[in-house]
């Protein structure tokens, strides 16, 4: 009766949950052709009334509608009678240019034209304002609902001819469509109308509208360049004007310069320069012989004056005066003749510096000559190149005129019409067998769709197979819900009915607990879910009587002390119970409450200032259930779930057995997935699953009534 994964080792049951996932990953076929048949009727409803709606709408509702096409042809390349690109150019006829013109012919500027032309004010299929009010409209529901939610009142404005004339432009807009036909200059105009001759008058006067288009927007733009050439022209005239006097002043108040002038001069202060350096080192020579010369005079020494000095004549005297014999001879001649050579020495030294002066002033005035007419030479190249780029701009634009005077009258379209749009003689929508079919298709895709998200949506289990695959745990049980609104009658159900499906179903349960271990069979069985309200209560309880009619002495612990619902089954006195017994107070055996409806032992739960889990983990708990094992042949302890509190964690530690209850159509994968795994996280084993609260209906409803329901006929419901 159990699975071989029911006694693997946690991390086997892992890898398992986690293969199973991974195959739940790919697709299968199989399944989904079965759910998609499961869910047949639905589908072929959906496609039904899809069908339905369709012919409706196509035979009833949709009103007739004939397209008629005219072609237009670009003319791409064009052989102008004058060519001037800048002023009027033909289309290129590239894709950018192509898109282009496209969006020309759809403009809200050209269907005006279109509008005033046929005079579509006046008709009642463009012009919303002309047709008559409907019985019912959305928009007219909608505004009874904001007059009746509202308090403020609407005034209804009365809409401006120019709002008129947009509606209708819209209206317009989304009959006319425009294409151009792939890997060719050619446009098919599309008009989609009511009246057969209205689409055609449509298409043709769009395209005669466009070409026209073309020629006065070719005129606008030759006149409008003319004109504004010609302000052009004058203006750039006065400019060339202003720009030669400029010139002519400039030369008349100026100095005559040229740029050889100005090279001369700078050859000149060159060779000023030099001189003045040549100056400047004869000067400072000639300072410096005169220095020498007072410190000779000043030593008083012939010789030494005469070396100094360096002069014939001053020799002379003095080889005079060595050959006289006198021992002190006259040097009055030898001091006269040296006094003449320092003067002259003085004389050269001032006229030096003379001479320093003159060339640094004329330097300097050359220099200022310079920079003014260099100023002036580059004020004049200035007005002069001002002057040429002003006659160089007007004679361009004054060529431009000229071409452009000669273009206006001589203009062509770039596009000829090609075909003319003919009047249709069926129309072209609705297409009712189209409708029907794709009303069928749309229909089977929209069932299909729900049925699909509808399974593919569902979180829960509602099979028993789906439940062992995803958890890797047998199910022992599987217990339909109860007919019973209160809990106070769920045991009279099964008293009252002994061959119900709920009872064969816990007869079940009782033998697959049992028999989970055939070598140690279990004597204390617990009872979880993950968690509140997925029926381990009731189960507990059925269980318990179940096992009381084999004639077994049978004990029922409310181990949910902390919300203590047994009395909502039970007249229970207002008595103690598990925890008196767990204090010393009373016995196990003066604590239980014989419930006779039930057959069996009942300790209720008392409430509690300690923390239920620290009761549950204390030696006194698991000494009590030593002492049940001795007076009872079987205790069922019911715990809370395991998600909530770990109450059940511990408690399961004591006991031989544990049942956890899945909530039909309701506890989520992950509540399960996660309840299992804490008690694989303490290494505790569950003995097996058990899929309660099934709703037959449902089953049905879901399309597994094949592997449900089937055996009614062996129950008295």
């Amino acid at each position: 009766m159990s699975s071989p994964l029911n006694n693997a080792h946690p991390s086997e049951r892992a890898r398992f949950r986690q293969t199973m996932q991974v195959e739940d990953d790919e697709i299968d076929l199989a399944a989904l052709v079965g759910t998609l048949w499961r869910g047949k009727f639905l589908i072929l409803f959906c496609a039904i009334a899809a069908v339905l709606m369709g012919g409706w709408y196509a035979y009833f509702q949709a009103t007739p509608v004939y397209t008629s096409s005219a072609t237009v042809a670009l003319e791409s390349r064009q052989e102008q009678v004058v060519d001037i690109e800048s002023v009027v150019t033909g289309l290129s006829g590239d894709q950018a240019t192509i898109n282009t013109e496209v969006e020309v012919i759809r403009s809200r500027g050209l269907l005006e034209k279109l509008v005033n032309r046929l005079d579509l004010v006046q008709d009642p299929e463009f012009n919303a304002n002309l047709r008559p009010e409907p019985r019912f409209s959305i928009g007219a529901l909608v505004g009874l609902i904001r007059s009746l939610i509202s308090t403020e009142t609407e005034d209804l404005a009365v809409p401006s001819e120019r709002s008129e004339l947009d509606a209708v432009i819209d209206a317009v807009l989304e009959d006319i469509s425009v294409s151009n036909i792939r890997q060719s200059y050619v446009f098919r105009i599309t008009a989609t109308t009511e009246n057969p001759q209205k689409s055609a008058a449509f298409a043709n006067t769009l395209a005669e509208l466009y070409i026209l288009e073309q020629l006065e927007t070719k005129f606008e733009a030759t006149e409008q360049a003319t004109t504004w050439l010609t302000d052009r022209v004058a203006e750039l005239q006065v400019q060339l004007e202003a720009a030669e006097a400029a010139v002519k002043d400039f030369n008349a108040g100026a100095e005559l310069v040229s740029a050889d002038a100005l090279t001369g001069l700078n050859v000149q202060i060159k060779e000023l320069r030099d001189r003045l350096g040549d100056t400047q080192i004869e000067r400072d020579a000639t300072a410096a012989r005169l220095d020498a010369l007072r410190v000779a005079a000043a030593s008083n020494d012939i010789d030494v004056m005469a070396q100094t000095a360096n002069d014939q004549t001053l020799n002379r005297v003095r080889q005079l005066m060595a050959n006289s014999g006198q021992e002190s001879p006259d040097r009055s001649a030898f001091d006269a003749r040296f006094e003449q050579i320092v003067t002259r020495a003085q004389l050269e030294v001032s006229r030096a510096e003379n001479q320093i002066g003159a060339l640094q002033e004329t330097i300097q005035q050359q220099e200022q000559q310079i920079v003014n007419q260099s100023a002036d030479l580059v004020r004049l190249q200035q007005l002069q190149r001002e002057a040429e780029a002003s006659r160089l701009i007007y004679e361009f634009f004054l060529n431009r005129l000229k071409e452009t005077s000669v273009q206006e009258g001589i203009h062509q379209s770039d596009s000829r019409i090609l075909s003319q749009a003919v009047v249709p003689n069926r129309p072209s929508a609705p297409r009712k067998s189209l409708i029907l079919a794709l009303s069928m298709m749309l229909g089977l895709m929209f069932g299909s769709g729900i049925v699909l998200l509808r399974e593919f949506a569902q979180n829960t289990f509602r099979e028993p197979s789906e439940l062992e695959s995803r958890t890797g745990y047998t199910v022992i049980g599987q217990v339909p819900a109860i007919p019973a609104r209160r809990r106070k009658n769920v045991l009279k159900y099964f008293v009252d009915k002994p061959t119900s499906a709920a009872a064969e179903a816990i007869r079940n349960l009782r033998t697959s607990v049992l028999l989970s271990n055939i070598d140690n069979p279990p004597k204390v069985i617990m009872s979880t879910s993950s968690i509140p309200q997925e029926g381990k209560t009731t189960q507990s309880m059925a269980l318990a009587l179940n096992l009381t009619g084999l004639g077994k002495r049978v004990l029922l612990i409310e181990g949910d002390i902390r919300r203590r619902i047994f009395s909502q089954y039970f007249e229970l006195p207002n008595t103690n119970g598990l925890l008196s017994v767990l204090a010393g107070n009373l016995s196990l055996q003066d604590a239980v409450i014989r419930i006779d409806a039930l057959g069996a032992d009942v300790l209720i739960g008392e409430k509690a200032k300690t923390n239920a889990a620290d009761i549950f983990s204390s030696e006194r708990f698991a000494m009590l259930l030593e002492t049940a094992r001795e007076q009872y042949d079987y205790i069922i302890i019911d715990t809370p779930p395991v998600l909530a509190v770990p109450d059940a964690r511990i408690i399961g530690r004591h006991v031989d057995a544990i049942v956890y209850t899945v909530k039909w159509d309701s506890t989520s994968h992950r509540q399960v997935r996660e309840g299992l795994k804490a008690f694989e996280d303490v290494n505790l084993r569950v003995s097996g699953l058990v899929l309660g609260q099934i709703n037959a209906r449902g089953m049905k409803r879901y399309g597994y009534g094949d592997s449900y329901g089937a055996y009614n006929a062996y129950y008295d419901n």
